[in-house]
């Protein structure tokens, strides 16, 4: 039951949206009546790091028999423990460890002495609220809470944690008096790679700036959301934070109906088939202008089978950009009630455990895949064994001349887990997603963030990785390394960051610092790309000079990359063009800032 309307029906999280609604409602009153007010403003930030290194490593071992889907009797003696989850191909290896949606005979569970049952949920706020059951049950008493409103971990996107673990605190926090309670990240059972994607129209991936004005759907704080915020920054796009405002001078982001990623693919697909538009108030500036627009839904932010909705039913229509150019930004990450976990660390440990060990048998043998696909239909209860088999490698389609790309994951074995959260290689590529994320939901926002929820809960308290590195007798081998030996042709995102320095000089600003963070975490989440950095300059003084300049303020930003640990192979370009590239008038103090700028493409 809801807390905030004291309703049956409702959940506590659709309560929120409900206020939030109808607080909207009020102010749209007043905006009526005065036009003209401030509203959120566009911004344009600086994107997530993207990392050369593709964590996919295969460990060398004996085929393991294959789990029957006859449920395990051996097992069910034992507490029973439960997790949710969305329907999604990059939790395969943790499902067909399992056998299927409980424990099976012969499952690596069962011979981990686990007894599980899996269970499908794509919405995020019933994910919560099964969460949620789960602690009031064992507030209550309950050692092994299992109703089946309640689960002791979800697996979900691993850049939504922030938003995920940051709210849920707040509301454990009021309920049970603060830090008595915590959901934390525990490990990472596979990744996606490709599956989750912005599509629209081809012009936006030849001319990102066209995407100007345009209107996407997308769940609010989720990892499809993070991949189009990380798209247009790195393009230099400015983002507008209201979802109830339409900037023509940024991208907006419609917030998709049920905070449901299926809603955000027919949300797409109803705006261009039947003209359905959705009504935004219109902004200039920061300001509200007094009147309102009707515009379509031009692209989406979804994820398998979204994508092959929007591909059947409509043309003309890519992926833009996905998890397979920002190959490190979206795990499949399980999170646990951490009080629980502690006086269980076996069962959680064993689960993980039995989930890399699974990973690592669909690394080696095309039989764990079949079987997988088999236990992933059965547990979604969706589609059919071929399709997620197809679909977890990754399908290209051709319609009217025009080829797009649908599906692709991985899976993550024990040497993945231990490399992608920096254990072998000391690269924390999480801790780069689930900063740079952070840093999105306080500068954008989403659905008054800062209001409803207040902080983000820092990396150090919403990751345990106790668990992962408790585990004992798992095959494992050295960490992957990426190769940069090859040149790379394609341009995946161009940006123009604004670093400052001092007057003359190649030497970076303190103020600076956050925006180098910020590059860095963009290039740690899409770690198989390339790199050029080309810096420029005003106007004032010598050309030549100006020309040197540019060139030690493109080293500048390389050096201090370097100094994080990005390696000096990834710049395959480190040059200046001086003054001589202006996208400005030299001829004022505004545009001469706007000229000292560092340009860095991202190739792959």
């Amino acid at each position: 039951m809801g807390k905030i309307l004291r309703t049956e029906k409702l959940t506590t999280f659709s309560e929120l949206l409900i206020v939030i609604v109808a607080i909207g409602g009020i102010l749209g009153a007043v905006y009526y009546i005065s036009p003209g007010i401030k509203t959120a403003v566009s911004k344009q930030l600086n994107g997530m790091e993207l990392n050369g290194t593709d964590v996919n490593n295969v460990t060398n071992a004996d085929k393991l028999e294959l789990p029957s889907k006859e449920v395990s009797s051996e097992v069910s003696d034992k507490p029973l423990a439960r997790i949710a989850g969305y329907a999604w191909n990059a939790a395969s290896g943790f499902i067909v460890s399992n056998g299927g949606p409980k424990t099976t005979k012969g499952s690596l569970m069962e011979k981990n002495g686990v007894n599980l049952e899996i269970i499908r949920q794509d919405w995020l706020s019933e994910l919560r609220n099964m969460q949620m059951k789960f602690i009031e049950e064992f507030d209550g008493g309950e050692a092994f809470p299992t109703s089946d409103k309640s689960v002791f971990a979800i697996v979900i996107m691993g850049d939504g944690a922030p938003f995920y673990i940051s709210s849920a605190q707040k509301s454990l926090d009021e309920k049970y008096g603060k830090g008595k309670y915590h959901l934390q990240v525990m490990g990472a059972v596979g990744m996606s790679y490709g599956e989750d994607k912005l599509i629209g129209p081809p012009s936006w991936k030849s001319d990102p700036k066209s995407m100007k004005g345009a209107v996407i759907s997308a769940v609010l704080g989720d990892g499809d959301w993070v991949t189009t915020v990380n798209y247009c920054f790195a393009n230099g796009l400015k983002v507008n934070p209201d979802p109830t405002t339409y900037d023509a001078d940024a991208v907006n982001i419609y917030p998709s109906e049920n905070d449901d990623y299926i809603k955000s693919a027919e949300e797409l697909i109803k705006s261009q088939t039947t003209g359905w538009t959705v009504s935004l108030k219109e902004v200039n500036n920061g300001k509200l202008t007094g009147k309102s627009v009707n515009r379509k839904i031009d692209g989406c932010a979804t994820w398998t089978p979204g994508d092959k909705t929007v591909f059947d039913k409509l043309s003309g229509f890519v992926d833009i950009v996905s998890t397979k150019e920002f190959n490190n930004q979206m795990p499949a990450v399980l999170i646990g009630v951490k009080e629980w976990a502690t006086k269980n660390p076996e069962i959680v440990s064993n689960i993980l455990k039995s989930a890399l060990t699974a990973s690592n048998q669909m690394k080696n043998y095309e039989d764990w895949k079949v079987r997988a696909s088999e236990a992933v239909a059965t547990t979604y209860n969706m589609e059919t064994p071929e399709y997620w088999y197809k679909m977890f490698k990754g399908q290209q389609g051709t319609k009217n001349g025009l080829t797009y790309n649908m599906g692709g994951s991985k899976v993550f074995n024990y040497a993945d887990g231990m490399q992608y959260f920096g254990m072998t290689d000391g690269v924390n590529r999480y801790k780069s997603v689930y900063n740079q994320v952070s840093s999105y939901l306080t500068e954008l926002n989403p659905f008054g963030f800062n209001e409803n929820v207040g902080a983000v809960v820092p990396y150090e308290e919403a990751v345990n990785l106790f668990f992962l590195k408790n585990i004992n007798d798992i095959e494992s081998t050295a960490a992957d390394k990426a190769d940069y030996s090859a040149q790379a042709t394609e341009v995946m995102a161009s940006g123009e960051w604004k670093i400052n320095f001092s007057s003359g000089s190649a030497a970076v600003q303190n103020s600076s610092s956050k925006d180098l963070e910020k590059i860095y975490n963009l290039l740690v989440q899409a770690e198989n790309s390339k790199l050029t950095i080309v810096g420029h300059t005003d106007n004032v003084g010598n050309s030549d000079a100006n020309l040197a300049l540019s060139k030690n303020r493109a080293q500048a930003v390389v050096n201090y990359l370097k100094q994080k640990g990005i390696p000096e192979n990834r710049f395959q370009l480190i040059d200046g063009k001086g003054q001589s590239e202006p996208v400005a008038d030299n001829g004022s103090e505004s545009g001469k800032s706007k000229n000292r700028r560092v340009v860095i493409t991202f190739l792959k």
